[in-house]
């Protein structure tokens, strides 16, 4: 059977309960969280390779999940963020252009071994991958109809990655194909680093997004 995104979904949510029943030796006393997400990403990329006709992609080559254009990312709750190469500025605007599969877990090293709870679940479609803040100011500015020199003008003041040459062609973009509302927090830093606090809040409220959580 072929991997689709509505067996992905659904498949992350099984996966999600099925590991938050077990219990995980292997992590017993490790502290390094890419090493925790690197697991987790890693068992579930095993978890549906033994059920599903799929291609697994790796860190070095791209996305982890490229037949379904989706990336995994697995989150302490303590911190629930993450990084991603820097490919250009338009990133932050239009979004990472995939999809992203984020996992919320809380680590709890009991006697010698490791119990892993999934607390979040959260599919995030490409179209909503941008950042929240930059996306919601240039949405407000084009409903007051402004024009290229304000679009402009925001994206210094934002200090958006790029020169007069990248702010032009964005902000011409921007006026024909409006952005959609983006709900990451995607800093500056030549390695974006998301932040998924406001995405495993939303509870299901916007299209795009779909959360599962367990208490």
């Amino acid at each position: 059977m072929e991997l689709t995104i509505d067996i992905l979904i659904r498949e992350a949510r099984e996966f999600s309960q099925r590991i938050s029943s077990q219990e995980h030796p292997d992590l017993f006393g490790v502290t390094d969280g890419k090493a925790v997400g690197t697991y987790v990403e890693h068992l579930f990329q095993s978890y549906l390779r033994s059920k599903y006709d799929m291609t697994v992609g790796s860190s070095a080559s791209g996305l982890d999940l490229p037949s379904v254009n989706t990336d995994m990312k697995a989150t302490s709750d303590a911190r629930p963020q993450s990084s991603c190469p820097f490919q250009s500025a338009r990133q932050k605007i239009f979004g990472l252009g995939y999809n992203l599969l984020v996992f919320v877990y809380h680590k709890q090293d009991i006697r010698n071994t490791c119990r892993l709870q999934i607390t979040h679940c959260t599919f995030i479609e490409a179209e909503r991958t941008a950042d929240y803040t930059i996306t919601a100011q240039l949405r407000d500015m084009l409903r007051y109809q402004a024009n290229k020199d304000d679009i402009m003008a925001l994206l210094y003041d934002r200090n958006i990655p790029g020169d007069d040459m990248v702010y032009s062609a964005l902000a011409d973009e921007i006026l024909s194909h409006p952005p959609q509302q983006g709900y990451l927090t995607i800093s500056n830093a030549l390695q974006w680093r998301l932040h998924y606090r406001r995405v495993i809040e939303l509870n299901n409220s916007v299209g795009g997004i779909v959360n599962f959580v367990w208490e």
